[in-house]
C-alpha cells in the first residue's frame, strides 16, 4: 500500500511575508507570534508595534479558544455538549454564537454544511500511522444523527435534541478565532498585522508602506510550494478549503478530510479547492467549507448572489474558475 500524508496550511500560503519563529520582536521585520494549536501551525505578524504584551494577549486568546471549542479535548464546552446526552449545557457567549453561526449555514446550504457531522468526523483518523476508511456500517448508523435542525440554542444554553449527536465546528471555529484576534489587535492601536491560523489569513489593513499583503493559494498536493495563483487582500480574509489538506489513499483511493454529512465520506464533485476572500475570517471559512460541499455550480451561484465576497474555485485538473465579481 502506498501512503501518502501531507498537512499544508489549510490550502492558503502566504508568498510575499516571512513567517519567523518564535514571539520575540525582530528588528528587521514583524513582532511574530508561532504557536501549533487548532491542529495548525499557526502565526500572529505585527507591523507596527513593539509591545510583547500584546503579543502575548494574541496567544492568551488562542490557547483559550484552542480549548473552548475542540471536539476531541475533554474538557472543551463542545466536548461537555456532546456528552450530555441530550442535556442542555450553558456554555460562554463565545460558544453559542458560533454554534448559532454555524447553524444560519445549515439553513444556508440546505444541510450540505452541518456542524452536527461530528457524530461522522469521529470515526475518521486522518493522524492514524495506517489510516483507513471506516467501516460502512458504522458510517451508517452516524449519519442517522447528523442534523443541525436538533440542536437549540437559547442565550447561552445549548440542547442536542438527539443525544447521539456531536457537534464538529472544525469548519467554522478558526475563522472566528482569527475574527476575534482582528478585534483584539485594532483594540490595542494596531493598524498593520497578519492572521494566519493554519492558512486562514486575515489581514488587519494593509503593510505599513501601504501595499496590500499577497497570498498565495496552493496548487493542490504540489510539494513544490509553488503556488496556483495568488490574490490581493487589504483589511480582508482569505480562507481555503481542500482535498488536500487533510487525506491519505488507501488501496488506490484517496480519502480527505471534507466529509458529505449526506454520505460520510470525503464530498467527491470534481473539485479540489475553494477560497473565500471576503471581510470576515468566519465568513470566509464557513462559506469555502458550504461552497466545496455544494460543488462548483451551485457553490459559484451562491456566491454570486453576495455581497462582498470573492471565490476562487479549483478542480481536480487545476482549472481555475473566478466568481463575477473577482478583482483580478
Amino acid at each position: 500500500m502506498k501512503l501518502r500524508k501531507i498537512r499544508f496550511l489549510a490550502g492558503a500560503a502566504v508568498v510575499s511575508v516571512f513567517l519567523a519563529s518564535g514571539c520575540a520582536a525582530v528588528s528587521s521585520g514583524p513582532m511574530t507570534y508561532t504557536d501549533t494549536l487548532f491542529d495548525s501551525v499557526i502565526s500572529v505578524q505585527i507591523y507596527d508595534s513593539r509591545d510583547q504584551d500584546i503579543l502575548d494577549g494574541c496567544q492568551k486568546l488562542c490557547q483559550k479558544y484552542d480549548v473552548m471549542f475542540s471536539r476531541t479535548n475533554g474538557e472543551s464546552e463542545v466536548s461537555m455538549i456532546n456528552s450530555a446526552q441530550g442535556n442542555p449545557v450553558e456554555v460562554s457567549p463565545d460558544t453559542a454564537t458560533l454554534i448559532n453561526k454555524g447553524l444560519y449555514y445549515g439553513k444556508l446550504s440546505n444541510a450540505a454544511f452541518d456542524i452536527t457531522i461530528g457524530a461522522v468526523s469521529s470515526l475518521w483518523d486522518f493522524k492514524s500511522e495506517d489510516p483507513a476508511p471506516p467501516d460502512t456500517a458504522a458510517i451508517a448508523a452516524a449519519l442517522t444523527h447528523v442534523d443541525y435542525k436538533k440542536v437549540v440554542v437559547e442565550g447561552n444554553t445549548v440542547t442536542l435534541q438527539d443525544p447521539a449527536a456531536a457537534l464538529d465546528l472544525g469548519a467554522v471555529a478558526k475563522g472566528y478565532i482569527a475574527d476575534r484576534l482582528k478585534d483584539y489587535l485594532k483594540g490595542e492601536g494596531v493598524h498593520h498585522a497578519l492572521i494566519n491560523l493554519g492558512g486562514n489569513v486575515l489581514a488587519v489593513g494593509d503593510k505599513p508602506a501601504g501595499s496590500p499583503f499577497h497570498i498565495g493559494i496552493q496548487k493542490p498536493f504540489d510539494e513544490s510550494g509553488i503556488p496556483l495563483t495568488s490574490v490581493r487582500i487589504d483589511d480582508k480574509s482569505i480562507v481555503t478549503s481542500g482535498t488536500y489538506q487533510r487525506y491519505f489513499e488507501k488501496d488506490g483511493t484517496l480519502y480527505h478530510h471534507i466529509l458529505d454529512p449526506a454520505s460520510g465520506y470525503p464530498c467527491n464533485n470534481g473539485l479540489a479547492s475553494v477560497s473565500i476572500i471576503t471581510d470576515s475570517s468566519l465568513t470566509a471559512d464557513a462559506l469555502s467549507t458550504t461552497c466545496f460541499l455544494l460543488g462548483p455550480e451551485k457553490g459559484l451561484s451562491l456566491v454570486n448572489q453576495l455581497d462582498n465576497v470573492e471565490a476562487v474555485f479549483v478542480d481536480i485538473d487545476n482549472q481555475i474558475t473566478y466568481s463575477n465579481n473577482f478583482q483580478k
